[in-house]
């Protein structure tokens, strides 16, 4: 871990952990759902967290570094974006609570977990922004359609609303907005 350059004075050790759950484990929680069902939907949405979170910090990263003649538009379409993945994020983290689990929260562990691949550190074409937001919505749509059978056949309407209501619809809506800022030229109609 990197040291930083202000510091002067030796730091305290940080305390020692001390978990009152593990991560992976579901405490009980009277919601009539059994145990199973509740472990498999909090396994679940931990990894639908962990790729929103990742597709968000996309869309904070290429709100930052738009660029070119669309700058003004895109800019605003990725911070709102941003702001409504973030709504998710928070949805999500909630909805692995009430069912007794622990929720993905640290940058560490988000990156360990995601299945969206790492963008460059750098400053990408506005092409390649757009492509990259695709792809990771395109990843995140295909585990909320699963998951959200499997919520369904393990009676958790609850989870199974929450990704149909809100994942899904959220993310086909701003896969529209974003896809339409593709520069590829259309083909010609007849």
């Amino acid at each position: 871990m990197k040291e930083s350059a202000l510091a002067k004075a030796p730091r305290a050790a940080a305390p020692p952990p001390h978990e009152v759950q593990a991560f992976g484990t579901v405490a009980e929680m009277p919601i009539a759902l059994a145990e199973a069902a509740r472990r498999e939907g909090a396994d679940n949405l931990n990894q639908l967290l962990a790729d929103t979170i990742t597709l968000r910090d996309l869309y904070r990263k290429h709100h930052w570094q738009a660029s070119g003649p669309t700058f003004y538009m895109l800019h605003l379409l990725f911070d709102k974006h941003h702001r409504e993945q973030d709504e998710l994020v928070d949805a999500i983290a909630e909805r692995v609570m009430q069912l007794g689990g622990v929720s993905v929260a640290m940058a560490a562990d988000v990156a360990e977990t995601t299945l969206i691949p790492r963008p460059p550190k750098g400053r990408e074409r506005t092409a390649e922004q757009v492509a990259r937001l695709l792809y990771a919505h395109e990843i995140v749509l295909e585990e909320a359609r699963a998951m959200a059978r499997y919520a369904e056949r393990d009676g958790d309407v609850g989870t199974g609303d929450l990704i149909v209501s809100d994942v899904i619809r959220t993310n086909e809506t701003q896969v529209w907005f974003v896809a339409e800022h593709r520069t590829a030229v259309p083909a010609e109609v007849e």
